[in-house]
């Protein structure tokens, strides 16, 4: 038993073994941690700390360390499951450094991103990480950034790009996404292609729509078997499960029988779509998601998506944040990753005729 530590509510201790097993470290590692000893590596020490969190136990007071600042992370919603993954591997990188993280959500009629820096900015935050913000609007103002930079608050930015900005980005490769996924829907067949996606002043819809041509465009000289050309048609919508539905109810009137979304809940709205036509996942319809969030494997059709490396480009955000609030500025430029194609169960080969 480890003496000082326990369930919250609850008067039995915790079992080194426990602990040992949860950590994948020895019990003998364990004890100096829970002593507070030398001779422990930082992560493995973070790895026994979040061990005791996993299995419900009480830090015991000696353990529990000052924060080394706050750090604002600003989402625009929790409803989509991509942000909330992001938020959690962000939480989690800032924790490993002794920051605390201060999550704050746009909702509609409530604050807005300016509003939600002002009050990081009156509490003192080290640091802001913005993940899809208005950074990736083109009809917004980017002087608000360089204001806040002024202000001598460190920040980094996600999902869009802005050369008008001075700060490290980090992006998917948002048109490698596109190509990828009408190269794997021409390789079943599939010769008229929609994309239903966001509204067009956001960038990485631009891109998305620029990787989305230059793909049709690809294939046509290419050429086919059949000598028959590859037709690809835009709908711009709202990023929701309903404007991912209207898309795709306007693109299956275009004659499309593959249709590559924005983002899973896009896409899960496309399926609804198919549906109500009385049409069937993939039989009829093949769809591709973009983002690849923890449940998008056990819909039904388990959903074929563009997967975003969310866990490296959170710790890529975070240590760039981390170098510019330790005065080790780190290149002002856009850091792109690729993404990845997961082929599941809500793709096939085109319907005959």
């Amino acid at each position: 038993m480890v003496a000082g530590v326990s369930q919250p509510g609850s008067p039995v201790p915790a079992r080194l073994a426990d602990i040992a097993q949860q950590a994948r470290v020895s019990e003998a590692t364990v004890s100096r941690v829970l002593n507070g000893r030398s001779g422990v590596a930082a992560a493995t020490r973070q790895r026994v700390l979040a061990a005791l969190d996993i299995l419900g136990y009480e830090r015991p007071v000696r353990l529990r360390q000052r924060s080394a600042g706050l750090v604002g992370l600003v989402i625009p919603e929790l409803t989509n499951p991509i942000f909330p993954a992001f938020a959690q591997v962000i939480e989690r990188a800032l924790a490993g450094y002794g920051y605390t993280p201060v999550l704050c959500t746009q909702t509609p009629g409530g604050a807005t991103e300016d509003e939600l820096v002002e009050q990081l900015v009156e509490r003192g935050v080290t640091g802001v990480v913005f993940l899809s913000g208005l950074h990736a609007d083109t009809s917004a103002d980017p002087a608000r950034y360089t204001r806040l930079a002024g202000r001598g608050v460190p920040f980094v930015l996600i999902n869009g790009f802005n050369e008008r900005i001075g700060a490290p980005f980090v992006s998917p490769d948002d048109a490698a996404a596109s190509r990828m996924a009408v190269r794997h829907l021409r390789e079943l067949g599939h010769r008229r292609i929609g994309l239903a996606v966001g509204p067009h002043r956001f960038v990485p819809v631009r891109r998305k729509v620029a990787g989305f041509e230059a793909a049709v465009a690809e294939e046509n000289a290419r050429g086919s078997a059949d000598g028959r050309p590859v037709t690809g048609v835009v709908r711009h919508t709202l990023f929701s499960l309903e404007g991912g539905q209207a898309a795709t109810a306007a693109l299956l009137d275009d004659g499309c029988t593959g249709v590559v979304c924005g983002s899973d809940m896009m896409a899960l709205g496309a399926i609804r779509a198919v549906r109500q036509r009385g049409l069937a996942v993939p039989a009829d319809v093949s769809v591709i998601g973009f983002d690849d969030s923890q449940l998008i494997a056990f819909t039904d059709p388990p959903l074929t998506t563009v997967r975003q490396p969310v866990a490296a480009m959170a710790s890529a955000a975070v240590h760039a944040l981390l170098e510019e609030i330790n005065g080790n500025p780190v290149q002002h430029t856009e850091f792109v990753f690729q993404p990845e194609l997961v082929v599941r169960g809500s793709t096939a080969a085109a319907p005959a005729g």
